[in-house]
């Protein structure tokens, strides 16, 4: 489907500038929230079937802090601050949060926590740890997620050596083929002598696993005051360790959905599939 492309646009939020994309539009405001590591591009297939009803709005929470994951990382409670600041900069006032993974849980602590207005929640496999992991204090050698990630390959030639390199991995074989090449043209940055790295560079993609663990999200569910959507997978690795089907529970307007045939990485693999869900979950429940 041919549409418009957003605008990269960058805003303060105080002491940092964040990069978003903006698709525009005079609707309510939408705002898209990424999973560790990713970027904002990878909505494009889901935020362009919703900007035509809705203003959506997707930053980048990555390279705007960066992070020491041997120092603490950056916490996730610091990226609620953040999206807060954001959205009073913007005036985004009683947004729809949608959020992946690391998003989802940004977007719960923005709104239960900080009290960021908000009319619609979708967490799409929020990252909900066990209550006992937090408040472990973990090396990056000990956390499983952030170990992988200092060690990940971040050189190619071209963009081309890039895409093979990924399409020969097991990790990206389920993913949409646009969602793909949107990570190809998107996540990997130019440097300085013409090699292409990864634009989030593994240090700090292992800082933001390492933020993941400060904060427990689990008793602010029940102050969550709007209808929200709990998304899972049929096939995610974190199902025996993560029960999304309670979380909806603890939300006093919580509905779970569970999308077939995919991992933890629902939006990648299956966004026609998680557009049609969002929007028939926001056409559907009333208005808090």
């Amino acid at each position: 489907m041919d549409a418009p492309a957003p605008e990269l646009k960058s805003h303060s939020i105080g002491d940092a500038e964040l990069p978003y994309l903006d698709y525009g539009g005079g609707g309510p405001p939408l705002l898209m929230l990424h999973a560790t590591g990713f970027l904002p591009w990878l909505w494009h297939p889901i935020a362009r079937q919703l900007a035509g009803k809705y203003r959506v709005v997707a930053p980048a929470f990555y390279t705007h802090r960066p992070s020491d994951p041997h120092q603490g990382g950056l916490p996730w409670m610091q990226l609620a601050e953040d999206l807060m600041r954001f959205c009073e900069a913007l005036g985004l006032e009683k947004s729809i949060l949608v959020g992946h993974s690391m998003g989802a849980a940004v977007a719960t602590l923005a709104h239960a926590v900080l009290g960021l207005p908000a009319t619609r929640l979708v967490l799409v496999e929020p990252i909900f740890l066990p209550p006992g992991l937090y408040g472990v204090t973990l090396t990056v050698d000990q956390h499983p997620l952030a170990a992988k990630a200092v060690k990940r390959r971040n050189q190619w030639r071209d963009r081309e050596e890039a895409m093979n390199d990924f399409k020969a991995k097991p990790f990206f074989q389920s993913w949409d083929q646009e969602v793909l090449a949107l990570y190809v043209a998107h996540g990997l940055t130019e440097d300085d002598g013409g090699t292409l790295r990864l634009t989030c560079p593994p240090m700090q993609e292992a800082a933001l696993f390492i933020g993941g663990s400060h904060f427990d999200p689990w008793p602010t569910l029940p102050a969550v005051a709007c209808p929200a959507l709990v998304v899972e997978g049929e096939n995610s690795e974190n199902r025996p360790w993560i029960n999304l089907s309670k979380v909806s529970e603890l939300i006093p307007q919580g509905h779970y959905a569970m999308v077939s045939g995919v991992g933890h990485l629902v939006p990648m693999e299956k966004p026609l599939e998680t557009a049609r869900l969002i929007e028939a979950f926001l056409k559907g429940v009333p208005a808090a």
